[in-house]
């Protein structure tokens, strides 16, 4: 089931998706450092603590083709953990984006490079050579207020990010998608001159 999700995840139009989930949606603060993107992919999940720069290269390497990185920074919103070789290393290895709870550097070769990035900004302080064991990865993590567990559906585009359960999508994806095929006679009528309270539902 989860091919024939993801195949519908990808046609949907994620705001759609929020006129019938209450939960999930990041933080507006997380947001897409490109423009034009579109994301969908299983979610490898990193705490990152004390600015450790091994954790982030441990997770690239256990990066799985499909999934997408989510940094828990820890409210350190100050140190870059993501930058032009982290952003390569996880192309390379299949991602299909990198959503950090913090900052990101290099924003320039990230834009170039093109693979989405989501972050609260931009800083020329980033993460150190050094290793803390605190830091872990694949455990249940935060971003921008929302829980993320590790497998969960990463959904991100330039408007924001949606993190959520199979279970939570496959109870609405349809829904949406049937909303989405109906718009464009709606807009279409609203065109045409068409008393705009016929055409939107008034309670």
């Amino acid at each position: 089931m989860s091919v024939e999700l993801e195949a519908k995840l990808q046609r949907v139009s994620f705001a759609t998706l929020g006129h019938f989930l209450e939960e999930g949606f990041v933080s507006h603060l997380v947001r897409s450092q490109l423009t034009g993107v579109k994301v969908v992919g299983r979610a490898r999940t990193l705490r990152l603590v004390n600015a450790d720069a091994f954790a982030v290269n441990h997770a690239l390497v256990s990066l799985l083709p499909g999934e997408v990185l989510v940094i828990d920074m820890q409210g350190d919103h100050h140190h870059a953990c993501v930058g032009t070789v982290t952003a390569c290393a996880a192309t390379a290895k299949g991602a299909r984006a990198i959503v950090v709870d913090g900052v990101v550097t290099d924003i320039v070769e990230l834009r170039a490079a093109g693979l989405p990035i989501f972050a609260r900004g931009t800083s020329l302080l980033t993460t150190k050579l050094r290793s803390d064991p605190a830091s872990a990865q694949n455990v249940e993590i935060q971003c921008g207020g929302v829980t993320v567990v590790p497998g969960a559906w990463v959904l991100g585009d330039d408007n924001g990010l949606l993190i959520a359960s199979t279970e939570a999508l496959e109870a609405v994806i349809d829904i949406a998608l049937a909303s989405d095929a109906a718009e464009p006679a709606l807009l279409e009528r609203m065109q045409d001159g068409e008393a705009i309270e016929t055409v939107l539902r008034m309670v």
